[in-house]
């Protein structure tokens, strides 16, 4: 942990902003593809941020602090898709369709969920940062291997894959597992690890099953609930 919290903030930041410039700048250039950098924006922002959780001394005002991280990437976001502020960097990176308004529904939902998450929980629990990575692995990784593998659509959901719902499972349980390996092994939660091994599956598996419903761009939000209500019961 750092001596200063501000300090934390100010690293924290700028991880976050590289993170989001190398894949604006990489999709901006024609290198990677919209889609395939919205969703490298998508699973790599929430692991470098929770992680960065570990900077902060635990005093009441370091949630709020942390969060302010993605409030304001996700004001931002709000402004850049609303046409008041020009980043054309950002809708090439963050769109499927180069359509600056996409961005007021998924990376919008993503950046408030963060936001209301890292008050509601923080290091408090292992709840929050579980229902985040399941969204930022998940979600991330069923649209990758659905978009070039999907060839078998789900019976229920015509616009999604058997494949990009196994993408979901093994993202989602391998993020979250990563991840709260990471704080158990730190200190900050009660081991072993094995102990979480059962209620991190079953969190996934439903988890995979919300996301496979025939809904569109509130995954976001519909798979992060579902996540952090099983884990008020499991963890």
């Amino acid at each position: 942990m750092l001596s200063n919290n501000f300090l934390a903030l100010v690293i924290t930041f700028a991880a976050a902003l590289i993170w989001l410039r190398l894949n604006d700048f990489a999709a901006h250039r024609g290198w990677i593809s919209s889609h395939l950098s919205r969703k490298i924006i998508h699973m790599g922002t929430g692991p470098i941020f929770v992680l960065c959780w570990l900077l902060f001394h635990d005093t009441p005002s370091a949630r709020y602090l942390a969060a302010l991280v993605p409030l304001a990437i996700t004001a931002q976001f709000a402004l850049v898709g609303l046409g008041i502020m020009k980043d054309e960097a950002a809708v090439q990176a963050m769109s499927r369709s180069g359509d600056r308004r996409e961005i007021l529904r998924g990376p919008l939902f993503y950046g408030i969920v963060f936001v209301l998450l890292t008050i509601i929980y923080w290091k408090d629990s292992p709840i929050g940062m579980v229902g985040l990575m399941l969204m930022c692995g998940g979600d991330g990784l069923a649209d990758v291997f659905g978009r070039n593998w999907g060839k078998t659509k789900l019976p229920w959901a015509s616009g999604k894959s058997w494949i990009g719902s196994l993408g979901m499972l093994l993202g989602g349980w391998t993020f979250a597992a990563f991840i709260l390996w990471v704080y158990v092994s730190a200190g900050v939660f009660t081991g072993p690890f094995s102990i979480y091994w059962v209620a991190l599956s079953i969190i996934a598996i439903v988890g995979t099953l919300v996301e496979s419903l025939p809904i569109k761009d509130v995954d976001n939000i519909t798979v992060t609930l579902a996540a952090v209500i099983l884990g008020h019961i499991l963890l």
